[in-house]
């Protein structure tokens, strides 16, 4: 396909997406960073992770998004006292026919909320991201497909830390995203504020199908992407790995334990595919690999004693990445 061809049929889907951008928008005020990267998630199969206190619109904003697409949404609020057969289901016994029969857990839906992931122990935490790796589960010696389109979005409260089993950085590397979530600004708390304050219930219209979505990922999917992107996309990486082969970065050497896997390369021109598609464009950019790279990378970079020591974050680390490495 050429990229005029591209381009078209980009430009007569795109519309789709406004479409759930303006129903979810009547629901949630702000938050459009949030709400854009989410549909970055959607069309690229990639799981999210959302990190903010309590009371940013998170849950809201992720149920509204799953009532646009006629898609069933569970919430599952994750707790010390969780057991993996909670998600994935168990066995129960039929009398009548003298075998075990299995009933699905709540696991089972298009969209899962995972709200306050860290609150759950380790076997809770992995039945989930076994989930969200393999698209399966197996509930005693049968494995179940799960449906399609499945997406996890999973939040953590950064503050409150005490009873929380934090996620391992393997486990974290299984989300394509992880989104910082900020307060709202002076204006847009008073629009909340004149909205939730009537109490109304907003009615949002369901704009697109499952199947639409799995057409939209493929379109996607087609986007083009010229070689000097994918050598951006490249040195980005390379630079959390070896950061003494790039100018300007040498002082990152003794701060960088481990630097993005290959699965960040992969995410970075997914995600930089369903950015375009967002911006009704039918190839990618610079600026597409910027909306998303900080996202995929802030969660990937392990740092070394001496960084902490230095109070030097991640964030810093990326940002500094994104500001000293050449952009095509």
């Amino acid at each position: 396909m050429t990229i005029e061809e591209i381009n078209r049929r980009v430009m007569e889907k795109s519309p789709l997406i406004d479409d759930i951008l303006a129903e979810v928008g009547k629901v949630v005020v702000g938050q459009n960073y949030m709400i854009r990267m989410m549909l970055v998630g959607l069309l690229a199969d990639g799981h999210i992770l959302l990190e903010g206190v309590p009371g940013l619109a998170k849950t809201l904003a992720v149920s509204t998004l799953a009532k646009t697409l006629k898609a069933e949404f569970k919430r599952l609020q994750f707790t010390p006292d969780l057991l993996p057969a909670d998600l994935v289901g168990t066995l129960i016994y039929n009398q009548k026919t003298s075998e075990f029969i299995p009933k699905k857990g709540p696991l089972f839906a298009n969209f899962i909320l995972a709200d306050e992931i860290n609150r759950a122990p380790a076997k809770v935490q992995s039945a989930l991201l076994e989930s969200m790796q393999e698209r399966q589960v197996t509930i005693g010696d049968t494995t179940h497909p799960l449906p399609r389109p499945f997406l996890v979005m999973a939040t953590q409260n950064p503050i409150e830390q005490e009873g929380t089993y934090p996620l391992p950085e393997a486990q974290v590397d299984r989300f394509m995203l992880k989104l910082i979530i900020h307060y709202p600004n002076r204006l847009e708390e008073k629009m909340i504020l004149d909205r939730m304050v009537r109490a109304e219930e907003i009615p949002v219209q369901q704009v697109v199908k499952p199947e639409d979505i799995l057409e939209l990922r493929q379109l996607v999917k087609d986007i083009h992407m010229e070689n000097k992107i994918k050598d951006y996309i490249l040195d980005l990486v390379f630079a959390t790995r070896q950061p003494g082969d790039f100018k300007n970065l040498h002082e990152l050497e003794g701060l960088i334990e481990n630097g993005a896997s290959p699965r960040a390369t992969i995410y970075l021109a997914q995600a930089a595919k369903a950015h375009a598609f967002l911006e009704h464009r039918g190839y990618v950019t610079p600026d597409d690999i910027k909306a998303v790279g900080k996202d995929i990378l802030r969660h990937r970079i392990i740092l070394t004693y001496e960084a902490e020591a230095e109070q030097i974050t991640q964030e810093a680390i990326v940002n500094r990445l994104f500001d000293e490495i050449e952009v095509p």
